[in-house]
């Protein structure tokens, strides 16, 4: 089953190596390069999901989906619109309805940052406002029904902005469950990747099961994770 990570905006692929080098069990993971996908095209985000549909589409059988933040955002998005090629789905710190004085803030707060700090991450300053821009008017509320896999909703406790967004998904979404992670902030593939490694594991490997195994878990997995 190919494993599919999804980084979030001011990280790279290699966010998720802490994490993959702790998981168990069998994987075929791969981390998509966000800027990578454009392939040179415009930045926004809708030209980002449907290079991410069109690169997901591609890859034989059903997928199993992990992303983060914006990563979790597109991975919520391709499960909505292709819930016949999503087997699994992990959202981390993902939004639905996006928060639109959050963006705006975001915005503010990347024009006054330099130029120098945004270079790492493969995007330039202005890549990061034209996203947060063209992502203001994304609502996925109406298309969470058609979500049909298991789904594991996470988030760390600390990370404020997204923990009213994950419990929504967790409601309302079919098959979701929420987990939240104690003293973790936003980012869980950095901040507590043995845990996330340890959930993720376990997680997949009921899920792959597709019947009643995987339901089971949903129902009765903790809440709160140490």
């Amino acid at each position: 089953m190919q494993q599919i990570y999804l980084h979030g905006l001011g990280q790279t692929p290699a966010s998720w190596e802490p994490v993959l080098e702790r998981m168990t069990g069998p994987q075929q993971p791969q981390c998509l390069d966000l800027v990578a996908l454009l392939k040179g095209r415009q930045v926004s985000y809708q030209n980002l999901y449907s290079a991410l549909a069109a690169a997901c589409d591609a890859m034989p059988g059903p997928v199993e989906l992990c992303g983060l933040s914006l990563g979790g955002v597109l991975a919520l998005h391709y499960a909505a619109c292709r819930p016949d090629k999503v087997r699994a789905l992990v959202l981390i710190g993902a939004q639905y309805r996006m928060p639109q004085r959050l963006l705006r803030l975001q915005e503010f707060l990347f024009r006054w940052m330099p130029q120098a700090l945004f270079a790492q991450t493969g995007f330039q300053k202005e890549d990061f406002l034209l996203l947060c821009r063209t992502m203001m008017p994304l609502d996925l509320s109406a298309a969470l029904p058609r979500v049909s896999c298991p789904v594991l909703v996470l988030c760390g406790s600390r990370d404020r902005a997204n923990r009213a967004a994950s419990e929504q998904l967790a409601e309302l979404l079919p098959n979701a469950r929420l987990r939240v992670i104690r003293g973790a902030g936003h980012e869980l593939n950095l901040q507590a990747p043995a845990r996330l490694a340890k959930i993720l594991s376990r997680f997949y490997a009921y899920a792959n099961r597709r019947g009643s195994a995987g339901k089971r878990l949903l129902r009765t997995q903790p809440k709160e994770q140490n």
